[in-house]
């Protein structure tokens, strides 16, 4: 999988037994070079632009550009575990998603499952936000019920925070129930200011923020955005946001006002939980940016750990995730649920794409 920040694309080997046995077995991620993250902006914005998704040989090309690189992270990563492609059950391909718009009823993920099938000769499940968002979901956030497996704790209630592009939170009650949603942006605009303002593609531990100063009159006027008001749960895109409020301030000061901005949203975030956690376990790229970190705890009042504390690597646990799905899916066990992204009923999903000669062979005579 590729997450909104762009940077590059996960591929996660797991055992599971898609209840609560997961055992992480290896992790690759394969970086993308500049001329490739270029070509997924612009099929974002492409895809964005209309209110259905739209044909586009930008957007194919895109698409077979990203198809490479899927088989080349997957093939990577079962080389260097040394495991023989018979021994995999199911790939999950969540692929990049180049829109998505719950609000209309569709998501838009690219990456062809059917590329990956026969180039490895293993089934693919993909596709897992689809059904979502076509019984009324949101279709995101998705890992919920990866975190509950990681980390249920009978005896007090935990979130977990990931940090990607965009933020999003997990309740996990006591009982297990689940409640999720998109809270705000992580990454994203920090990383887009930090492109458009200094030579880095991102702040590096904060340090730019550190250095800043919060612009609160900026920071409360985002804050003002409907999204924060709405119920959960709720889903945003990458594009829901942009940097025109903090077009006039300094670089460091962007940096300081779009990571306090994060950190508020994460916070405000808490407000929708039924109890308080009692502590806060956080993932995804952001959980290295120390002052974001920092900021969370103080708008929030309560202390966070990492997950690699905690025995699981933070960079891997959204790419281990959508394993777990697409084996969940393979059994047709629900991943979506009311409490994480608003569906009526608990919900499986996906598509099963299996190699041209094992579906062959499954055609009648």
């Amino acid at each position: 999988m590729s997450g909104t920040s762009r940077d590059g694309v996960d591929a996660a080997l797991i055992k599971t037994d898609g209840l609560n046995a997961v055992e992480a077995v290896a992790f690759h991620f394969e970086s993308y070079p500049d001329d490739l993250k270029a070509v997924i902006a612009d099929a974002c914005d492409l895809a964005m632009a209309h209110p259905q998704p739209v044909p586009s040989q930008t957007i194919d090309d895109c698409e077979n550009l990203l198809d490479q690189r899927h088989f080349s992270a997957v093939a990577t990563l079962l080389g260097t575990a040394d495991v023989p492609v018979n021994e995999v059950a199911v790939i999950g391909l969540h692929g990049h998603t180049i829109a998505h718009r719950a609000d209309l009823g569709w998501t838009w993920q690219i990456g062809k499952p059917e590329f990956l099938a026969n180039r490895l000769n293993i089934p693919v499940m993909s596709n897992m936000r689809h059904f979502d968002v076509m019984f009324g979901g949101q279709g995101a956030p998705l890992i919920p019920v990866f975190h509950r497996a990681l980390f249920s704790d009978a005896s007090q209630p935990v979130a977990v925070l990931n940090l990607g592009g965009v933020a999003n939170l997990t309740f996990i009650g006591t009982d297990g129930a689940l409640v999720a949603f998109d809270c705000g942006m992580a990454n994203a605009l920090i990383d887009d200011w930090m492109g458009q303002k200094t030579n880095y593609p991102f702040d590096a531990g904060g340090e730019f923020a550190a250095n800043g100063t919060v612009d609160q009159g900026v920071l409360q006027a985002m804050l003002d955005h409907p999204f924060f008001s709405a119920p959960a749960p709720k889903s945003l895109d990458r594009k829901d946001f942009n940097l025109n409020p903090v077009a006039d301030l300094s670089a460091p000061d962007g940096a300081a006002t779009l990571t306090a901005f994060s950190a508020k949203a994460v916070a405000l975030g808490f407000q929708q939980f039924p109890v308080r956690p009692q502590r806060l376990i956080v993932c995804g790229g952001g959980r290295k940016n120390d002052t974001m970190l920092k900021m969370i705890e103080k708008y929030s009042g309560i202390p966070t750990v990492l997950t690699d504390d905690l025995g699981w690597d933070g960079d891997a646990i959204e790419a281990q995730g959508f394993a777990y799905l697409a084996y969940r899916c393979l059994h047709g066990l629900p991943i979506t649920y009311p409490g994480t992204t608003g569906v009526a009923e608990p919900m499986s999903g996906g598509v099963l794409t299996r190699p041209n000669w094992i579906a062959a062979e499954m055609m009648p005579a």
